[in-house]
Formats: structure tokens, sequence, C-alpha cells
């Protein structure tokens, strides 16, 4: 499979379409973005790099780092995280306190605002120090030094983050947050402005598309921990249009409000998109887009 040449097909056909979308405007930071930034991103288990577009500037990668998040605190705790969180799709916006009132306070899965909050504070629980340990981590597994949370971003979402602050109290009150919420918000904040370009992005997750270890045989994960944070992002990357993303792309993947979408294809690549521009799901518009367009040319999922 040409990767290079189905690409540069798909994203000149991409780059065509009308640009739809609101960019994510609640969080000040983002809403400065230029919105016709377009990027893309691939990396092969057998050496391919390829970008084309605005593949190489950074953004904030926001509800993607969950997954890492995720990973951290998975192999560090094992089955025992899965006491504190579900793996079942929501069905309503990352950002919906409707479901832990029936479900006791225990968020639907990890990558809904709820689930990434717990996530949290487990790893404020289990680090020295969350913020240091969390990015060396990141750090170590791309083999990228350069990485970083962004202080601009991560102010600004502190600044207007309500409907987070009251998720976490409200988990607080069913005792599935062990720390002070002060604490668990503020690092959770720090992880969601994660910035990386496309290329960074990609070769960060090529873990997932190599059974848990890096490309260098790192283990970073185990076979078993890997299939199911893919399978995860599956059901449940794309918060409410995830059954979508799945019906129309094939893949495992995981989107940001920043206009970010990573996806992996086991055994072969991990794939990142930035478009900044989201559609009424907070995902990108023209990413989705790409992805369906791309899995179908290329006819190549996991399907």
């Amino acid at each position: 499979m040409d990767f290079t040449e189905v690409i540069k097909e798909v994203f000149k056909k991409t780059s065509n379409i009308e640009n739809k979308g609101e960019l994510a405007t609640y969080i000040p930071q983002l809403a400065k973005v230029d919105s016709k930034k377009f990027g893309i991103h691939i990396s092969t288990l057998d050496n391919l790099s390829f970008g084309i577009g605005d593949y190489s500037e950074k953004f904030s990668i926001q509800s993607i780092s969950k997954v890492l998040s995720l990973s951290l605190a998975y192999r560090t705790l094992g089955e025992d995280i899965w006491n504190r969180l579900g793996v079942e799709p929501s069905g309503n916006a990352f950002n919906s306190l409707i479901q832990l009132e029936t479900d006791n306070g225990i968020p639907r899965n990890p990558f809904i605002n709820a689930g990434a909050i717990v996530i949290s504070d487990i790893l404020i629980s289990i680090l020295d120090n969350p913020k240091n340990d969390f990015l060396d981590f990141v750090r170590n597994i791309s083999n990228n030094p350069k990485l970083n949370y962004s202080s601009k971003i991560a102010t600004s979402e502190k600044e207007v983050g309500f409907r987070n602050i009251a998720l976490c109290n409200f988990i607080k009150s069913f005792g599935n947050i062990k720390n002070n919420p002060d604490d668990v918000l503020d690092f959770y904040f720090d992880l969601c402005s994660l910035e990386m370009n496309c290329k960074e992005l990609s070769e960060v997750f090529l873990f997932l598309a190599n059974e848990g270890k890096t490309t260098t045989n790192s283990q970073v994960l185990t076979k078993s921990q890997s299939k199911r944070i893919n399978a995860l992002m599956q059901t449940c990357g794309f918060y409410d249009e995830s059954g979508e993303f799945s019906f129309k792309v094939g893949l495992p993947g995981k989107s940001g409000v920043g206009g970010g979408i990573l996806a992996i294809h086991p055994g072969k690549y991990s794939i990142a998109v930035w478009s900044p521009k989201l559609n009424a799901k907070g995902n990108s518009y023209k990413g989705m887009k790409f992805l369906e367009e791309f899995t179908t040319k290329s006819e190549l999922s996991i399907f």
C-alpha cells in the first residue's frame, strides 16, 4: 500500500470541501487558532514517516491526551482502575453530568471529562510529581524531550472550566475522587493543554499499533492492555459520535477539541489529523471527512 499517494489524493480532495464547523470558542485561547489550518501525518511500523499540509505546526491535543493518562494509570495499577471507571460508550456530550447521578459517581468511560478527571485523581495518588512524571512518560514513549504543556492553554481552560469543576466536585460527593478537587483539576487542565504537531502525535501513539511496544521495543503496556485501550478508543473515542466514526472510518481513534484526531490501525500505523473547526459533536469536521475517505480509498480498516 502506497500510503503517501493515498494521503496526497485524499488531502487534496478534503482541502477543497467547505470548511464547516466552529472553533472551540468556549476556551478563549482555542478561539484564536487559525481555522484554515489542515495537516496530516502518518507513522508506520515499517518506518514510513510522511506528512502533508500544516503537519509540523503545534496545537493543543486536548482530550487526545486522555489516552496517554489512561495508559500511565493502567500500566501502574492494572485492572484495579476499572473499579472506579466504566468501559461503556456514554451516548452523551463529553462534559455531561447526567449519568453520574444514576451511576453513583462512576464515569461511563475514561475518555469523557468525568472519566479523565478520575484518572487524574488516580495519577495524583500514585505519582510523586504528577505533572512532571506524566510529561516524562509521554516524552519517553515518544523519544522526544521537547514535548511540553501550554501554560496559556491551561490558564485559559482554568478560567472558564466551571463545568469540569462541577463534575469533579459531584464525583467527589460520591467518594470517587480521593484528593483535593482543586489539585485534581489543576493537573487535569495541564494534561489537556499538552501540545504536539501531527508528526509528534502520530509518533507518540505508535505503541498502540505495536501491541504496547515502542518502535525501540520498550514495553509501555502489555499486549492485553494495548488491546483494551484500542477497544475503548473504538467505542468511546469520539464521545456521542463514536458509533458514527466506527461506522464510517473503522479504526480506533481519539479526538480533541483542539481539532486533532489520532487514529490507529493495529499492526500497521498511527495517523494524526488536525483541522481546528469542529462539528456539532465537538470533533474536527475535516478530520472526520479525511479519515473516512482515507480508509475508503486505502480499503484498510480493522473490519
